[in-house]
Formats: structure tokens, C-alpha cells, sequence
């Protein structure tokens, strides 16, 4: 599972649905051990873990595999009956062929195309799917596009890098958390959404049987969502650089971004003028991994809070609580106690709930 966190937008979208039906969705957030109270902050974020651990609960709860966001339900079971029917294909274009085939044959299904352009440019994945709302069809829009994604890799074995995805819908406010979901240049307002890739990837033989299939079941199709495909942008060079860095004995050393740029053999200079081009910059992409290795290790146990500083490469504790609060609009303190959820049978951890930006 990724490191990556989650934008509590998506959990709230995802659970849009859900409500509609008239779902207590509390049960559910406690269940995926996200605190109901971080759903009203803007910058609260979730791991993938608990993201996938949700998903699969609204699943469970909804009995559909789109959450209750489309015009009518998909029933469980679908997605798996889908991946069969696409395991006896001899390679990848016609396992999607088949897939999009499979879907039709139910009303209220993603309507999917894959396209080869006239002028040999790359192949086209289109998924189209009526919603509900502007943010419930944003969500589900890239829950569809990124599963199709990755499952047409898992297929054959193999990471395919994106070129580029687009979206019908306008940019969202957290649009920039989109190029390293799926590693590529991302549009919005587009007058359709779908995503290319190299068409020589159609050729490729499909690889998996029975017995891998049936494993990837056992947690699909939400762990295809929290599943990390590094990209072959450079923003998600430098991300994967720095995020290897922090795996190394504390305290962690980040690269530089010279150091960096040399191992991509350009200038620092270079270096910046392409993560600009991509929306992003060596800063920002630094704040990014510190700040999600920081709430996956509050989320996941007791480290001490000087020590998890230490780990990230924050020379003093102050340092840490300051990039803390600007990353999330509270202290570590306060983010951990909030995210304490007591088991069946004991006591809420002491203390009150410690609202956004009050002192821990």
C-alpha cells in the first residue's frame, strides 16, 4: 500500500451516495478508522489504507459498486464476472474490448471505449457514466478512470504510463493532487474524460490466470484505487527520489534539488523550469512527502512525535509542529488524538475533541 494520503474531498464525495440512500455513514467512517470529525476540514487528509478500507465498506453497505453515484445500481460481483470473462484474452486490446462489451450489456454502466487516433497518435481509454453531482461525478470519474488504468497493467504485467489525462468536469479546488495520482499532465474541462497511452500496450499479452485473479479479488476494486503507479512525469521523479530517502535509517537526509536534478542529468535549473511547467516545484513536492509519511505514521501507531520528526528530517520538534499546522491547520498531537478510535467494549481516549487550529 502507498504512502500517498487521500484529500478528505474524495471521502466526502464518496460517501455522497451512501447518504442519498439513507446510510448512517458513521459506523462506516469508525470502521475505516477515519475520525467523522475530520470530514468538516478541508486539509484533513486519510491514508490509502483507510481510504480502501472505506471503499470497501461502502460497497458492502450499498450493495454497488459505484457507491450509489450512478443512475442505477452495479451490483456486486460485477467488476470480478468482468475480469473473468477478460482472463482468456490473448492480449490487452481485446481484453478491454471484451470488458466494454461486458458493460454494456447492463443498463447504467461506464460506457467504455478504447480508440486508436487516425494520425497514430496514442490509444484512447474513455470512460463516460452519468452521475448525480458535479463532485460525486468528479470522484467517480477518477475512481473509473484510475481502475481501468491499473487494471489494464495488472493484466498484462507491466506499469503503463499515462501521457495524459482529461476531464470533462471543471478543475476542482484540489486539481493538483491529480498529477500524481495518475503520473501525467492532467486537463480539466475537457470535452470528454479519458486518458492516453502508448498503442503498442494493446499488443501486449495478458499474463494473469485463475489463481492471480482470484487474489486480486480478494481486495479488488478498491485496492486498485490505493494502489501506487509511479508515472513517468518529472514531478513524480522527484516524489519518488525524496520518498525513498525517508525509508532510510532516521534521521532522514533529503536529497537537495541539485542532487536530485544530477541524477536526472539535467541542470537545477532545468530542473525547475520542468516541475513549473508541471504545476509544481521541488518545495512543494518536498512539503508533499513529509506530510503524507507524518499522517500515515500518526494514523498507524504511537511514535513518539520528536521522534517522527526526527525521521522526516525536521532538525527540531517547533519545525515540525509549524509545517504541521500549515499543512493541516492543527498540531500532531491534535491530529493523532482525533484519529484514536476506541474498540468495542473500551473507553474514548481523555480529552475533548481538539477543533482545527486549537493547540494540542
Amino acid at each position: 500500500m502507498s504512502g500517498l494520503t487521500i484529500a478528505v474531498h474524495h471521502v466526502r464525495a464518496a460517501l455522497g451516495g451512501a447518504r442519498r440512500l439513507g446510510i448512517d455513514t458513521a459506523p462506516l467512517l469508525q470502521g475505516a478508522g477515519i475520525p467523522p470529525l475530520l470530514l468538516a476540514d478541508d486539509r484533513a487528509r486519510v491514508t490509502a489504507e483507510q481510504f480502501t478500507r472505506l471503499i470497501r465498506a461502502l460497497h458492502q453497505a450499498t450493495d454497488d459498486e459505484f457507491l450509489g453515484l450512478g443512475p442505477v445500481p452495479s451490483r456486486r460481483g460485477t467488476f470480478a464476472m468482468m475480469c473473468h470473462a477478460c482472463l482468456g484474452c490473448p492480449d490487452l486490446g481485446s481484453a478491454l474490448d471484451r470488458a466494454t462489451r461486458f458493460y454494456r450489456l447492463f443498463p447504467g454502466g461506464p460506457d467504455l471505449a478504447v480508440a486508436l487516433r487516425p494520425d497514430g497518435g496514442p490509444a484512447v481509454l474513455t470512460v463516460r457514466s452519468a452521475l448525480h453531482r458535479h463532485d460525486e461525478a468528479a470522484f467517480l470519474a477518477a475512481c473509473l478512470l484510475l481502475i481501468w488504468h491499473r487494471l489494464a497493467g495488472w493484466l498484462i504485467g507491466r506499469r503503463i504510463p499515462l501521457h495524459w489525462a482529461q476531464f470533462a468536469h471543471p478543475a476542482p479546488a484540489h486539481a493538483d493532487e491529480y498529477p500524481a495520482l495518475f503520473g501525467c499532465p492532467v486537463h480539466f474541462g475537457a470535452p470528454y474524460t479519458a486518458a492516453g497511452w502508448d498503442a503498442h500496450w494493446l499488443t501486449a499479452p495478458v499474463v494473469r490466470d485463475q489463481p492471480a485473479l482470484a487474489a486480486l479479488l480478494r481486495r479488488a476494486p478498491a485496492d486498485l484505487l490505493g494502489r501506487r503507479d509511479y508515472g513517468t512525469t518529472v514531478a513524480e521523479q522527484v516524489r519518488r527520489s525524496l520518498a525513498q530517502a525517508l525509508r532510510s535509517p532516521a534521521p532522514a537526509r533529503l536529497p537537495e534539488a541539485g542532487e536530485i536534478a544530477a541524477r536526472l542529468a539535467v541542470s537545477p535549473a532545468t530542473l525547475r523550469r520542468r516541475l513549473r511547467a508541471e504545476g509544481t516545484s521541488y518545495q512543494r513536492l518536498k512539503d508533499m512527502v513529509r506530510r503524507d509519511a507524518a499522517l500515515t505514521a500518526l494514523t498507524a501507531g504511537r511514535e513518539p512525535i520528536a521522534a517522527l520528526a526526527a525521521r522526516i528530517g525536521f532538525s527540531e520538534d517547533t519545525a515540525f509542529h509549524r509545517a504541521f499546522r500549515r499543512w493541516t491547520g492543527t498540531t500532531p498531537g491534535a491530529y493523532r488524538l482525533a484519529g484514536v478510535t476506541p474498540r468495542p467494549g473500551e473507553a474514548p481516549p481523555p480529552g475533548p475533541s481538539v477543533p482545527r487550529g486549537q493547540q494540542s
